[in-house]
């Protein structure tokens, strides 16, 4: 979750086109290379697009296809190094940042029970006074809603729940994120709905690295300190799953800041995974036994009865090892008047549930996934959401049409 302030970098002055048209946004190069022996072969780990699959030699040794390499070799990556410690290295000379430049190749074991539990959440440095309640309609402030532990086990009570690890120049790091439906693959959905600022660092960055999704993380709801020397099927009872292919929106990476507004209204991606392992032929859908629709049409603010945010808060004080939700009727929050107004709700959740799903009654009257937590501020006490309108829509629809048919 990033807290509010408004940049101390002056907006370009122009924004990105929005309108009625879905903006597709974000066609990532889809390269998850398994930088392993035992993790490659299966056709899990193809990705989509014209990558084809990585296979190992008769000696054991990975054998890369020769269009992903000269994508690779355009971008100035080389596999080994990459996968040697190369991915370590942050200068803004070679960060991909483009929408078309995504690529995370597997590295088998990265993510280890004590790595995950150490990851960080996402900086927070400002105060709730920056906000400028006079842009828009803004709502008063919510009263402060304590967020509940979600009984354990966590595949039981909300089995589309997960976290989302990523390393930045700032180090590992963590977010919140859940499970939604594919509808180009009923069933057998790999896609998983997160906050932008989780897969890209925005106007003044890149994307991310090494980006996996752990569903039911912790899933006994186990104390930290248990958790040290814990098993990875007991930290990851459901697997690790790779992002081969993320999307956010252009608005996002133009406009998005690591800290303050910028961008919030447009703060959401979706993440398409692969088993890190090559799995066992079932998708993440049918691997958690469950996946939320999303819904880029809900009731006005002033419709909506309630909302429950679930995420993984990791800043004080909380630790980021267990699962909490909040559920408080939302309002409204205008952080600029040109841009969608967000929703806000009461909530105590804190850095780290950035991401997390936001469930509402869709515009059918049933359980569907309407926002993800982007920004609060320091002190916490609320949370605020995008709504999810036609940007969101085409982020959502250019995944799921990439895989279609997989």
């Amino acid at each position: 979750m990033r807290s509010i302030r408004p940049s101390s970098t002056t907006r370009r002055g122009g924004r990105a086109r929005r309108g009625t048209s879905p903006v597709l946004t974000a066609v990532a190069l889809a390269s998850v290379l398994a930088l392993t022996a035992t993790a490659c072969g299966s056709s899990d780990d193809t990705a989509g697009g014209d990558a084809s699959a990585t296979a190992a030699a008769g000696d054991g040794k990975i054998t890369i296809p020769d269009d992903i390499k000269d994508r690779l070799k355009e971008h100035g990556i080389d596999v080994d190094k990459w996968r040697n410690g190369e991915w370590k290295n942050w200068d803004r000379d070679d960060w991909l940042r483009e929408a078309n430049d995504y690529i995370n190749p597997i590295i088998e074991d990265l993510w280890d029970p004590d790595r995950m539990r150490d990851a960080e959440e996402p900086e927070q440095e400002i105060d709730e006074s920056d906000i400028s309640g006079d842009q828009g309609v803004t709502d008063p402030t919510p009263e402060p809603v304590q967020a509940q532990a979600v009984p354990p086990s966590y595949h039981a009570s909300a089995p589309t729940s997960g976290k989302v690890f990523f390393d930045s120049p700032e180090g590992t790091m963590v977010c919140s994120a859940t499970v939604v439906q594919d509808p180009a693959n009923p069933g057998k959905s790999n896609m998983v709905w997160t906050a932008g600022h989780c897969v890209h660092a925005g106007k003044k960055g890149g994307w991310y690295r090494n980006i996996a999704f752990v569903p039911s993380y912790n899933d006994a709801g186990r104390p930290t300190a248990e958790l040290e020397g814990a098993a990875q099927e007991e930290v990851a009872p459901y697997g690790v799953w790779w992002g081969d292919w993320a999307q956010t929106s252009d608005q996002w990476i133009e406009q998005g800041g690591s800290t303050g507004g910028d961008g919030a209204s447009y703060d959401f991606a979706v993440i398409h995974v692969t088993p890190e392992k090559g799995g066992d032929g079932k998708s993440l859908e049918e691997t958690v036994g469950s996946a939320l629709p999303v819904d880029f049409n809900a009731p006005a603010v002033p419709d909506m009865e309630s909302v429950s945010a679930t995420g993984y808060p990791a800043g004080a004080p909380y630790d980021g090892q267990k699962l909490f939700s909040c559920e408080d009727r939302p309002g409204r929050l205008s952080l600029d008047t040109s841009e969608p107004t967000m929703y806000r709700i009461g909530c105590s959740m804190t850095a780290g549930s950035s991401g997390g799903g936001w469930v509402a009654a869709g515009s059918d009257g049933k359980p569907a996934l309407v926002s993800n937590t982007s920004i609060g501020p320091v002190t916490s006490g609320w949370l605020a959401g995008p709504r999810l309108g036609d940007e969101a829509k085409g982020v959502y629809d250019a995944v799921s049409d990439k895989f279609a048919g997989q």
